[in-house]
């Protein structure tokens, strides 16, 4: 392609998260020179979204813009502007403001928060996801309310975390025998329940909501929980509603079935972060990771392919953190690919790891406290390394030690 030819093709990116951001900033240092477009549905500058539950939520920060010079870097924001559908026959998307037409497209419109189901136009009930929602939430640890927390995942850890910072009572209904249900097997996560009550947040297990009533929370076995603000973190879906109709592929799961290199089902479109999932050779499936990470980690490769460079396959090794009841949480890779799994310490301490095997070679690890364990463990995972199980299992061996000779 020529360079008058590049100059002319217009790339357009939908979602102005990180992975939108990424993918923008990427092209510019992949040497792409065309036009790039970048469409965010809120109306705040862009940014990072996991200071929303620590500092943007407990005011210590007033927000996380990115650090990034869009003008400098010739990128155009369009803000505050939704999308609603795609025509990839006529190469465009229809925003509320009119149709964008595009030469290349890369939905990047990552993942909506699930809602509890009565929710809707109940006084006191808050998502936290975006940082309007933070803001919303901000007076509310200020004025030390009486709060529910509905959910015990990710989500649900940190903000109770920033609650019981603030001096808000706190409860946690989770409809499972445990916290992170969804993510962890019961014996890793079943030492983590302790830490709600040490932090003084109470933990209600097996419990489900009823209904909600202005100040109350009803559970389906009759106990009524006060409540001057419900917090809901029951999970996130791909925010692909908008793709209907539009011929690109989706999972089950409403994520866009993005090919190796990133490619959805229409020709010219890109799928990335979020709102996507990818085939793992690595794992052998396909995967769908909403972590900040895979957010940062896919643009390069979508980039790449747009700037025609040589991209490789995306098949990158799962990684993410969560910082919760004084503690540092890291996880990296994919366990459900495991046949054993190995404890590193004692679950009751305050530092221990968990690793995966499948045969002898190391495929996913949790690290509490631990983050020598993590840096070493994903080390070994991207080598495909064999390791000694005994030595894996001595929390006094370095990880990176238990490889067999």
């Amino acid at each position: 392609m020529n360079e008058r030819m590049e100059a002319e093709r217009r790339v357009v990116i939908v979602g102005a998260g990180m992975a939108g951001v990424q993918t923008a900033v990427a092209l510019r240092e992949q040497g792409f020179t065309g036009r790039v477009l970048l469409i965010g549905a809120e109306p705040h500058q862009p940014y990072d979204r996991p200071p929303l539950s620590k500092a943007v939520l407990l005011g210590t920060a007033e927000g996380s813009a990115f650090d990034v010079d869009f003008e400098a870097l010739g990128i155009e924001l369009r803000l505050g502007v939704e999308v609603t559908a795609l025509r990839p026959d006529a190469h465009e998307v229809d925003t509320e403001a009119g149709p964008v037409p595009y030469d290349v497209l890369v939905v990047a419109t990552g993942a909506r928060p699930v809602a509890l189901p009565g929710s809707e136009g109940v006084r006191g009930v808050h998502l936290l996801r975006t940082l309007d929602d933070a803001q919303r939430l901000r007076p509310v640890l200020d004025s030390r309310h009486d709060i529910v927390v509905v959910g015990a995942g990710w989500i649900g850890a940190e903000f109770t975390t920033a609650a019981r910072e603030a001096g808000c009572a706190v409860t946690v209904v989770e409809a499972a025998g445990r916290p992170l249900a969804g993510a962890l097997p019961d014996e890793v996560a079943a030492p983590m329940a302790a830490w709600y009550e040490e932090s003084g947040a109470a933990l209600l297990t097996h419990a489900r909501v009823a209904h909600l009533e202005p100040g109350e929370v009803a559970l389906e076995d009759g106990r009524l929980l006060p409540a001057e603000a419900v917090v809901v973190g029951i999970g996130a879906r791909p925010a692909t509603n908008w793709l209907a109709g539009s011929g690109v592929a989706l999972g089950p799961e409403g994520a866009v079935t993005a090919d190796a290199y990133l490619r959805t089902s229409a020709p010219d479109v890109y799928a990335v972060g979020d709102c996507a999932s990818f085939p793992s050779a690595r794992y052998g499936e396909r995967l769908m990771v909403h972590h900040w990470d895979n957010a940062l980690q896919g643009p390069r490769t979508v980039a790449a392919a747009i700037a025609g460079e040589a991209a490789r396959p995306y098949d990158p090794v799962p990684y993410f953190w969560s910082e919760q009841f004084g503690r540092f949480v890291q996880y990296v890779g994919h366990h459900p690919a495991a046949d054993t799994m190995v404890w590193r310490g004692d679950p009751d301490g305050a530092a221990w790891s968990v690793a995966w095997l499948r045969g002898d070679a190391l495929v996913a690890l949790l690290a509490v406290g631990r983050p020598r364990d993590l840096a070493q463990g994903r080390k070994l995972i991207e080598a495909g390394t064999p390791l000694d199980p005994g030595l894996v299992a001595d929390p006094s061996v370095p990880l990176k030690s238990a490889a067999r000779a």
